[in-house]
């Protein structure tokens, strides 16, 4: 039985003050020496949890922790970023206990190849073969994430021999296809180049180098070279930007180091415009504060102004009545720290546009509906984040939620409209069978697709009345529709 030692001040009190927040820590001895280098997703709950129930440890794990005199954190912004870190320091530091914890256990590595067109594999043996290999990783499911997104953005082959034709890796844009000649040798190695830039963590360095080979690409009307290199840009952002600050507090910290804003967008207020071809066009105002529904304080707005189908004028006015001093009832909210525009660049042009003409510096985005990306103000390439982000979570929230309160007060004048314009002319349907109605069908689209022997009978008309009724009814809803 392994007789625990009592934790030392400096160690116990390191642990109470850890955040709860990604990162790799470092368990160290008496002398100094390094004995175990660990991830976690959250550095207090891991750490702690090797102090909290010390009896119910493996005996190898127990032995270490009664070793345990010092104990250092790194801080990262997410696990994937742990992950890396991890792996490169147990291969730089070898530590006594990773090591022994290995023994009975393999972890995958990441391998290039060394052959003409190399590959990138997932292997468990390091070979003195020439390739170069990266790793260990302790969490294979998160290393085998992290391979199918490393494949879509640096297109390789998958084949260990060539095929005589291009093959469905080709066709589904994850290789380029050097079996039927599509790549030449060198601009295949770049591909390979990048993707080892990306491993040893130089991503930074690799985004300014794609975004001017991009550039050069267009420029040289290369379109086909030019597109793949954007979409690697656009796809690298997000590795990139989750890069940019260490996250303590959650998703408004990440969409705040996401958009570089000046300030924690504790109150973000989102827009969005609803109207069928122009008619019944209304705007809507919905408003998080710290991350969560705020309904007091939305908004709802009838387009006055804008005549026809113009979804940018119409978000312009809704913009200059919420904050140009028109309507004292909206003045009278606190202002934002963050506009969210649904819609992108257009969109978020008008709202700018408008911002602009009232002074105000607000920070603006626009979320697109199509690929989920993220448009900022003056910045050509989007945001792109992973479906697995957080961020993209939260303004996905927020900008569905602005939709829904567009969707559901346009729906609210729509019916008003047809039920004042159908059920007010039909002779022999008087305010009292209207409201019969109504109850019993509980809105206008729900009685429009009744049939006629069930509206006559529950408004107590003639069978030709109900059918009139719901001709007339039809008619005008469908032009509204």
């Amino acid at each position: 039985m392994v007789e625990h030692l009592p934790l030392p001040p400096t160690v116990r009190e390191r642990v109470a003050a850890l955040p709860e927040q990604p990162g790799v820590y470092l368990f160290r001895g008496a002398g100094g020496e390094l004995l175990y280098v660990g991830k976690a997703l959250s550095l207090k709950k891991r750490v702690a949890s090797y102090f909290r129930h010390a009896r119910l440890l493996p005996p190898k794990v127990a032995r270490m922790v009664a070793r345990i005199a010092e104990l250092e954190t790194r801080t990262v912004a997410s696990e994937a970023e742990a992950l890396l870190l991890e792996a490169q320091l147990i291969k730089e530091l070898k530590p006594r206990y990773n090591v022994s914890f290995r023994d009975d256990k393999m972890y995958p590595m990441l391998k290039i190849t060394n052959e003409p067109y190399p590959r990138l594999r997932v292997t468990r043996r390091k070979l003195a073969d020439g390739a170069t290999y990266f790793g260990p990783y302790t969490d294979a499911a998160l290393m085998h994430q992290a391979v199918r997104f490393m494949r879509r953005v640096f297109p390789m082959r998958t084949c260990r021999t060539f095929p005589e034709t291009p093959c469905l890796e080709y066709h589904l844009g994850q290789c380029l296809a050097p079996c039927a000649g599509y790549i030449t040798a060198g601009r295949y190695q770049r591909i390979v180049d990048d993707l080892i830039a990306f491993l040893q963590g130089k991503r930074d360095r690799l985004l300014k180098d794609l975004i001017r080979r991009m550039r050069h690409a267009a420029r040289d009307r290369r379109f086909e070279e030019a597109a793949r290199l954007r979409d690697q840009v656009q796809a690298l952002t997000s590795v990139i930007v989750a890069k940019e600050k260490s996250l303590a507090a959650g998703p408004l910290e990440q969409l705040q180091a996401a958009l570089k804003l000046p300030r924690l967008p504790r109150r973000i207020e989102a827009f969005d415009i609803s109207n069928i071809f122009g008619t019944y066009a209304v705007g809507s105002m919905v408003v998080f504060t710290e991350g969560r529904p705020h309904k007091a304080h939305y908004r709802r707005f009838r387009i006055k102004t804008v005549q026809g189908s113009d979804d940018y004028r119409m978000m312009r006015e809704v913009i200059r009545r919420r904050y140009g001093g028109s309507l004292t009832r909206e003045q009278q909210l606190p202002q934002p720290d963050l506009l969210l525009i649904d819609g992108g660049k257009g969109q978020l042009s008008a709202a700018g546009g408008e911002l602009a003409a009232l002074k105000l510096d607000t920070p603006v985005m626009g979320l697109a509906k199509r690929f989920e990306h993220i448009f900022l103000p003056g910045q050509e390439a989007p945001v792109v984040l992973l479906p697995s982000s957080p961020v993209l979570h939260l303004v996905q929230h927020i900008r569905d939620e602005a939709h829904r309160f567009a969707i559901t007060y346009h729906r609210q004048i729509r019916d008003k409209a047809v039920t004042a314009s159908a059920l007010d002319r039909v002779p022999g349907i008087g305010p009292k069978r209207k409201m019969q109605l109504l109850r019993h069908f509980r809105s206008v689209e729900a009685l429009s697709g009744a049939k006629a022997e069930d509206v006559a009978e529950v408004a107590g008309v003639p069978d030709a009345v109900a059918a009139d009724l719901l001709r007339r009814l039809n008619r005008e809803y469908e032009q509204g529709v």
